[in-house]
């Protein structure tokens, strides 16, 4: 089981009392950012891009545990940066663990080892290790601008799983991305042991090095289309750790809306408006946030230009949760979606096929321009239509 029985109850009992207090807009998951640097440079990452007075900076242990008592979500994501170059970091988790908040500490693995070893932390229900891993060794080590770094967190993710921690895998995709590949990446991690993985398109941030590989709305339907159908061949032992209905949703089967208060964000600066993925200036309080952020300015029924193509879990994850438990068709979609997870689909498997005569991954980065290149030749020739046109 992706998510162990306690955590399912304390969340659905969370959310089932929100909906009995009649709160429309409600926190799911604190996104804690205690710092911003990092020790790679993503050329997907809109998140490094600080000044360097700002990336040395940190929030203090009694910052971080004022945001989480005042937000009171379950949940308690701590992105980055790399969080592990905090030095309280350990003492951040201790005082989580210690309110019962259960955690997802994301990290690129680098120092995972390291830090296991030096005994900063203990094996707990409540928190797991969610690492940043972007596909099979060639792709990650491309996407994240440094050689060696899939085999440092595979390392990494072997010696927490043997320890006894809670990991899941991080994994974003962005446009080009190998359909084929995905899948053979989903059974290695699999292979390593991790409790579930989570997935998700990339968002187009404005300050990201490479603007050209973000996928679009209907880009995204297909590609998930691809990799998430036809799950029988042992496929059908992936687990993911997050929403079945958000997972129909990236496939283009279910239609959402964006609930961009479900994941606030809190980071040196405060309390970022609207959300993890767009800076639109920051407020003092979570009631604050809440209160005077509006929302209806933001989401794909808005209108909102950066929010058209957004399909992120961030936003979208908690309108799934919610949408699960607003009546019986929502638990029952969950528990379908749960139980029959094939998605037997000739269309799919079809394009998935075709995919594979197209060339991918790092040697045919130009495939994300809408080009592939014929390597032996040296031809530049445009790419075939999309498989679901």
């Amino acid at each position: 089981m992706p998510v162990p029985i306690s955590q399912m109850w304390t969340v659905a009992t969370y959310v089932v009392g929100q909906k009995l207090r009649r709160r429309k807009r409600y926190p799911l998951v604190l996104m804690l950012e205690p710092l911003l640097r990092c020790n790679l440079a993503c050329a997907g990452c809109g998140k490094i891009q600080y000044p360097a007075h700002i990336l040395k900076r940190h929030l203090s242990v009694d910052e971080c545990m004022k945001a989480v008592d005042e937000c009171a979500a379950p949940m308690v994501s701590i992105p980055g940066g790399e969080p592990l170059l905090h030095p309280d970091m350990a003492e951040i988790v201790r005082q989580l663990v210690a309110r019962r908040k259960y955690i997802y500490l994301c990290t690129n693995a680098l120092l995972l080892k390291e830090k296991l070893e030096a005994g900063w932390f203990t094996p707990s229900r409540y928190l797991t290790f969610s690492v940043h891993m972007d596909g099979q060794e060639e792709h990650h080590d491309f996407a994240v601008c440094r050689e060696g770094t899939y085999q440092k967190a595979v390392e990494g993710i072997r010696l927490a799983v043997s320890r006894g921690f809670r990991v899941t895998t991080n994994t974003t995709l962005f446009d080009g991305a190998d359909p084929n590949a995905v899948r053979r990446f989903f059974d290695e991690m699999m292979d390593l042991g991790v409790e579930g993985m989570m997935v998700s398109p990339g968002y187009a941030y404005d300050k990201a090095p490479d603007q050209k590989s973000f996928l679009h709305r209907q880009r995204t339907h297909e590609l998930f289309e691809m990799v998430l159908s036809n799950r029988r061949d042992g496929r059908h032992r992936w687990r993911f750790n997050q929403s079945p209905l958000f997972l129909e949703f990236l496939m283009g089967r279910r239609s959402f809306e964006c609930t961009p208060w479900g994941n606030p964000t809190y980071n040196l600066f405060g309390w970022q408006k609207p959300c993890y993925l767009l800076n639109e200036g920051y407020v003092d309080s979570f009631k604050e946030l809440m209160e005077e952020t509006e929302w209806d300015q933001y989401g794909r029924a808005s209108g909102n230009a950066k929010c058209q193509n957004c399909m992120v879990h961030c936003g979208y994850e908690p309108s799934a949760v919610d949408a699960t438990f607003t009546g019986f068709p929502g638990l029952w979609a969950t528990i379908k979606a749960m139980l029959f997870s094939t998605y037997a689909s000739p269309r799919a498997k079809e394009a998935l096929a075709e995919s594979a005569k197209v060339p991918h991954g790092p040697r045919a980065h130009l495939v994300q321009l809408g080009y592939a290149k014929d390597v032996a030749s040296e031809e530049l020739v445009t790419a075939g239509p999309s498989s679901f046109a």
